[in-house]
């Protein structure tokens, strides 16, 4: 069981990069973006065939962190230039994206299963520091029986979403991540002052899908492989851990809403994960216990809400009742 869990925990971290993406076009920009269904197997797609044909892992994450980049802005253009609406915009991309994709790769996957990828050079590094050894010596002495053959995926992927959701934090306090936010609150207000808008949704679009493509290029690497249909519903897991998230960990401030997302999207594979166990569930029901998940996070606060508004009005009818008493008497 605790592998599993910790199975669950590093697909999450690295799946808490494309929540980000996701929280910053939903939540940060009001854009129902369907984009990110394409644009994370792009992220893969790119990483894969640049690994296979000799590309450094690090340079070919990159090159799929750009081509995210681009498909968002493209995304963007669409809305802004082109008068297509936002949700339109997103759907004639991530058609477009399935055809390039496909393109990209010369055919449906691409296995990374005997090639060099960011994951097995950080394993060769890892081991030589023995911090493996002595983590599972602790958890041993705890009564764990099997343990995580190395750390090194969890730990580095931590440290790695951590420094992003930082990154993410400082740049939407700077002007134009404030600019970014007013043009997602309130369109057009913030032009009134000037902004030019249509540039801040193209530039937040491409950094959105940016984060998702990042996404795709770690999860590719993580299992060794990149399939044309690895993103289909993706859209969907990334709300459920913006949700999710929003509705555990509370959204104060931009802050604690990012760090909020990640947990989000940690909880979340965990729940799938543990769902999973249940005898009568099969690999092809994660869709649905997707939607159940995602369900089960919107009407939950809701009901909570509505019990405490109600067990409110049932104190101050008492106090009202109670002090009508004592003037009578």
């Amino acid at each position: 069981m605790f592998i599993s869990i910790f199975s669950a925990f590093e697909a999450g971290i690295i799946y808490a990069l494309m929540a980000l993406g996701v929280y910053l076009s939903f939540r940060i920009l009001d854009f129902p973006d369907l984009t990110v269904d394409g644009s994370f197997v792009t992220g893969g797609a790119v990483a894969a065939i640049s690994i296979v044909n000799g590309v450094p892992p690090v340079l070919a994450t990159f090159y799929a962190f750009v081509a995210g980049f681009i498909a968002g802005m493209i995304t963007g253009i669409l809305n802004t230039k082109g008068k297509i609406n936002p949700l339109l915009s997103g759907i004639l991309m991530m058609i477009a994206l399935y055809s390039i994709n496909l393109r990209i790769m010369g055919k449906s996957n691409v296995a990374l299963l005997n090639e060099p990828t960011i994951f097995r050079q950080m394993e060769g590094w890892w081991g030589s520091l023995g911090i493996d050894t002595a983590l599972n010596n602790m958890l041993s002495a705890l009564g764990v029986e099997n343990v995580p053959s190395t750390w090194s995926v969890a730990i580095i992927m931590i440290i790695v979403t951590l420094a992003i959701k930082f990154l993410t934090d400082y740049f939407l306090k700077t002007e134009v991540g404030l600019a970014l936010r007013a043009t997602g609150d309130n369109e057009k207000m913030i032009r009134s002052f000037s902004a030019n808008t249509d540039t801040l949704t193209i530039v937040g679009l491409g950094i959105s899908n940016a984060l998702v493509d990042l996404s795709g290029a770690l999860i590719a690497q993580y299992g060794g492989f990149t399939d044309i249909g690895m993103g289909i519903g993706m859209i969907v897991i990334g709300l459920a851990s913006v949700i999710i998230g929003e509705a555990i960990f509370g959204t104060k401030t931009i802050a604690r809403t990012t760090l909020a997302v990640i947990g989000g999207a940690i909880v979340y594979r965990i729940v799938l994960t543990l769902a999973l166990k249940i005898d009568f569930l099969e690999a092809g029901d994660t869709k649905l216990i997707t939607a159940i998940i995602v369900i089960a996070a919107l009407i939950t606060p809701k009901i909570i809400a509505a019990r405490k508004e109600a067990t409110r009005k049932k104190k101050k009818r008492a106090m009202l009742a109670s002090r009508e008493e004592a003037n009578h008497a």
